[in-house]
């Protein structure tokens, strides 16, 4: 299905994105469009970009053997919150048929570790991944031909990368964009325990400065945009970081409840949004605790 005003699309349905692309719902928590997994193709050889949810993790790969996506030969992991990682471990301890090799940011190691680090501040604890493969920035993941370049997108955590796929002119910023399931449901980037407000304007800058080298945008929350809904998603990224931002600050300060920050954010940010509607909008409240908590560890919020 796609969802388009003008030339803004927006693919948010699971299926085949491109010539080697193909965009799968995670089921995170059990939540539909919540999480993407993006499994690559290129001449036999199957790459995943973040996983599944480890509970998920035996259906998704039948069905990846149901459609000829399988066995996965590596995993690109874009950084380390529990939902990205979460069926990391399970993914590479089910697939007998090759020695599955997990790829992050070197910067990730040790968090992907001891994951506790990273995921205390959600309450949620997952498996540790070992055996990581460290990438830095600019290093080029070859996939049977199909050349992916590493980026380093920091911000939204110290250990954040994105992958550039220069063949399909696609990226995959992980979290370091937004968080976009429609376009009336924006969520800001910043999230504990790790965020650092410079380093998320750098990548701001830099996704920016190479605009030109890709058409889509294939983000991990949710879905894929293309044309003018990618270009939307760079030219809004800054401006909706800090007036969201302001906001937060502001609320807490009148008033430091969670249940009328959570209201006052739909009201102003995403009234119009079908995912967090007036009815369901108290769901919503843990991830506007995490964005203030974030808030605080950054000393935006004392």
């Amino acid at each position: 299905m796609y969802r388009a005003k003008s030339k803004m699309v927006h693919i948010d349905v699971e299926g085949k994105l491109n010539d080697n692309t193909y965009l799968f719902d995670g089921k995170y928590m059990n939540l539909p469009h919540f999480l993407s997994v993006y499994i690559i193709e290129n001449n036999g050889m199957q790459l995943m970009i973040d996983t599944p949810s480890e509970s998920y993790v035996r259906k998704f790969l039948k069905k990846l053997q149901e459609i000829g996506l399988y066995p996965i030969h590596k995993i690109i992991l874009t950084h380390s919150h529990c939902d990205h990682i979460s069926g990391a471990a399970r993914v590479k301890k089910m697939i007998k048929d090759v020695d599955v090799e997990i790829l992050a940011s070197e910067n990730a190691i040790d968090n992907l570790r001891n994951p506790e680090k990273m995921n205390d501040a959600f309450g949620i604890k997952v498996t540790p991944v070992e055996n990581v493969i460290p990438l830095k920035e600019r290093d080029i993941v070859n996939l049977n031909g199909l050349e992916l370049e590493v980026l380093n997108l920091f911000g939204h955590t110290m250990d954040s990368i994105g992958i550039l796929d220069k063949k399909n002119k696609n990226l995959f910023p992980g979290d370091a964009i937004m968080v976009r399931n429609d376009n009336e449901t924006f969520f800001p980037t910043y999230f504990p325990p790790d965020f650092h407000e410079s380093e998320q304007l750098k990548a701001y800058k830099k996704l920016k400065d190479i605009r030109n080298e890709y058409n889509s945008i294939s983000l991990s929350h949710f879905g894929t945009w293309k044309d003018d809904g990618k270009d939307k998603l760079l030219n809004e990224m800054e401006d909706l970081y800090f007036k969201s931002k302001e906001a937060f600050i502001e609320w807490y300060k009148e008033n430091p409840s969670i249940k009328d920050i959570t209201l006052k954010y739909r009201e102003t940010f995403i009234p119009n949004s079908k995912r967090i509607t007036k009815e369901n909008v108290m769901g919503f409240k843990f991830f506007i605790g995490w964005f203030i908590d974030s808030l605080k560890i950054s000393g935006f919020i004392e």
